[in-house]
């Protein structure tokens, strides 16, 4: 059955990369913690190009509550600072013209709760995501069942294999979104 195996690693891949890309969204929700992720996709006006921070500067957490930027380019601080203060991460920067310091507050009762909505958003379309490469490995499987390029039991074997897949996704994607709900509620 060379067409399904090829089938049933794409439909792992996909739901492997369903996760990937949650748990980076994750990483770049802010807790109460200093994490470079956070500042990492900030977009900066760089010689008349948008760059991603962390593509024009180092990204450092030195202690919990605190992000050290420290840009390759001096003439680029100026421009972070200011993409900075345009994102959504909503701190303001302290510079001291070679390195750029972001003070993490603590996150307001309110703002922790708006943050678990999010990552459970986030975890649904995830969840979506796991589904609908069940749905089309299904689809391939009853196809290839119905132009007799396998047997009604391998269609069974087949469907509950992906079944698997699919909860054991699931499974992970509900536990990382337990994980991110304790690390954001936790003061």
């Amino acid at each position: 059955m060379p067409g399904i195996d090829e089938m049933m690693e794409e439909s792992q891949l996909l739901m492997d990369m369903a996760i990937d890309v949650m748990k980076k969204d994750f990483a770049a929700v802010r807790t109460g913690k200093a994490s470079p992720a956070l500042a990492e996709g900030i977009m900066v006006e760089y010689y008349g190009a948008q760059t991603r921070l962390k593509d024009i500067a180092s990204i450092t957490a030195p202690e919990p509550r605190l992000l050290v930027i420290q840009p390759w380019d001096q003439s680029a601080i100026k421009s972070i600072e200011k993409a900075i203060l345009a994102s959504s991460l909503g701190i303001s920067p302290v510079s001291d013209g070679r390195v750029i310091r972001l003070p993490i507050p603590e996150l307001s009762e309110e703002r922790r709760k708006d943050m678990t909505k999010l990552v459970n958003r986030r975890a649904e379309e995830a969840r979506v995501e796991v589904r609908n490469a069940r749905r089309d490995a299904n689809e391939a499987i009853k196809k290839a069942q119905k132009n007799s390029d396998i047997t009604e039991d391998d269609m069974k074997l087949l469907t509950d294999q992906v079944q698997k897949m699919t909860d054991k996704a699931v499974e992970t994607i509900n536990k990382i979104l337990s994980d991110k709900e304790a690390e954001l509620m936790a003061v």
